[in-house]
């Protein structure tokens, strides 16, 4: 169980020396038992102590991390039930499913249709994270040989999917440099299972027939000294599955049970009998709660929007994402280039670039610090303002850049244009389009 403010107080040396940011050790001990204070941050501790207050400091959710890599990932580490509380810290981990008989120019193909699976969105690479290699039955050799080549030759981290042990040993001695997921260990192989990660080092999922069963799965293999866990409660009924999430999330963070204090794994690919119907049940399952989801395949329609909703559901929702203030180039601009304003928000930024980009038509763009806020709440809460604006211009350098004086505001900022003036009398201020999609047309028809 975790420990309490006043357990961890007796622990810590009661120095009140103010280096770990707060005035007091009692301070800093109630902000450690709450989870606003890293354990790191106390320079003197002894070591028994950190051992000691090592559960005190660990989120109630295990993060584990998958893979090695630019597309390894962590999974877990959360500490809340509803984002708006605090955040949801690692994103949900995408799967593709590849059975162990497909033949190797079958397997080339579709690691390269799954590689150009990666899209840009407000200065974001997005891209799913994982092949779920599965064992076809066909042998231990055939099996090592695609984990081989998946983990050599994609940037593709893996989960390795039997229950064979002699099956997963090979694959373990073929991608186990890519810190592949074991899965799964259950009532029947849990010693084997479990001493093979142990030696191996590698993450190990756990299947069990419902939760209650997995708590004495999870108790075996963590008295065995693992540590990087993930559960599946076993259910394939899409009812029971969801309910399933929500109770080890419950259980995890409000009970404090550490048997369930581990993030899971969802095979969306084994409820449904069309990647369609697998796409709106992965969707369930990022907003509550699994860490990583297994799907039969990859595809445009399907993945997009799976990793636009991860993208929101991730994001920090007490801070706004933004792009840093500024003179912004698009299209190489000259001294003769239209001049726009607009906020530091970050899609609002992405948008209005990509369309002035789209226009062919070089312009430059000042981007003004709205503490990032989109353009007419922006301007509703006084933070694009026309004094504010005519300012920012001032000092933003623009007029050392260009020949002409002529301002672009976003149209629905039309009612600063003559606050603008009065701060820039000898700029001519024109208002745009509302529609980001209309500066297209604007710019070409100016």
């Amino acid at each position: 169980m975790a420990l309490t403010g006043i357990q961890i107080f007796k622990l810590l040396p009661k120095t009140n020396c103010k280096e770990c940011g707060v005035p007091t050790c009692l301070a800093f001990a109630m902000n450690l038992a709450s989870g606003k204070a890293e354990l790191d941050s106390c320079p003197y501790v002894s070591d028994e102590s950190r051992e000691k207050l090592a559960e005190a400091s660990a989120p109630p959710i295990r993060p584990v991390k998958v893979g090695k890599g630019v597309r390894a990932g962590v999974t877990g580490g959360e500490t809340v039930l509803y984002r708006h509380e605090k955040t949801f810290f690692n994103p949900t981990l995408l799967a593709a499913t590849i059975t162990s008989d497909t033949d190797a120019a079958d397997l080339e193909k579709r690691l390269k249709v799954f590689n150009a699976f990666q899209y840009e969105r407000v200065g974001l690479n997005l891209r799913p994270e994982l092949i779920a290699l599965k064992d076809a039955g066909n042998g231990k050799d055939a099996f090592a040989e695609l984990a081989k080549t998946i983990a050599e030759k994609s940037e593709f981290n893996l989960i390795l999917m039997t229950e064979d042990l002699d099956v997963m040993k090979a694959g373990v001695d073929a991608a186990g440099f890519k810190r592949p997921l074991l899965y799964a260990a259950t009532k029947d192989n849990a010693d084997d299972f479990g001493a093979l990660a142990k030696d191996s080092g590698l993450p190990l999922a756990v299947k069990a027939e419902s939760i209650d069963a997995l708590i004495a799965l999870t108790e075996k293999l963590t008295g065995m000294g693992l540590k990087d866990l993930v559960i599946d409660s076993g259910s394939r009924e899409i009812k029971q599955a969801f309910e399933d999430q929500i109770a080890i999330r419950r259980a995890a963070l409000k009970a404090g049970n550490r048997a369930l204090g581990f993030p899971t794994i969802t095979f969306p690919c084994e409820m449904a009998s069309n990647l369609d119907m697998e796409s709106l049940i992965s969707a369930m399952f990022i907003a509550k709660y699994g860490g990583i989801v297994v799907m039969s395949d990859f595809t445009t329609e399907s993945i997009f929007p799976l990793l636009l909703e991860r993208l929101n559901i991730f994001t920090d929702p007490q801070r706004p994402m933004t792009v840093t203030e500024g003179i912004f180039e698009i299209g190489s601009p000259d001294e003769n280039s239209p001049v726009l304003v607009t906020t530091n928000f970050a899609l609002t930024y992405f948008i209005v670039s990509g369309e002035i980009e789209g226009s062919k038509v070089p312009s430059w763009l000042l981007v003004k610090d709205s503490e990032g806020l989109s353009v007419l709440t922006a301007w509703a809460a006084g933070k694009f303002s026309g004094d504010d604006v005519g300012l920012f211009v001032k000092k933003s350098g623009i007029a050392d850049k260009v020949k002409h004086k002529e301002l672009i505001i976003p149209g629905y900022a039309a009612a600063i244009a003559g606050e603008v003036e009065e701060e820039l009398p000898d700029w001519t201020i024109t208002v745009g389009p509302r529609e980001a999609a209309h500066l297209a047309a604007f710019l070409k028809a100016r």
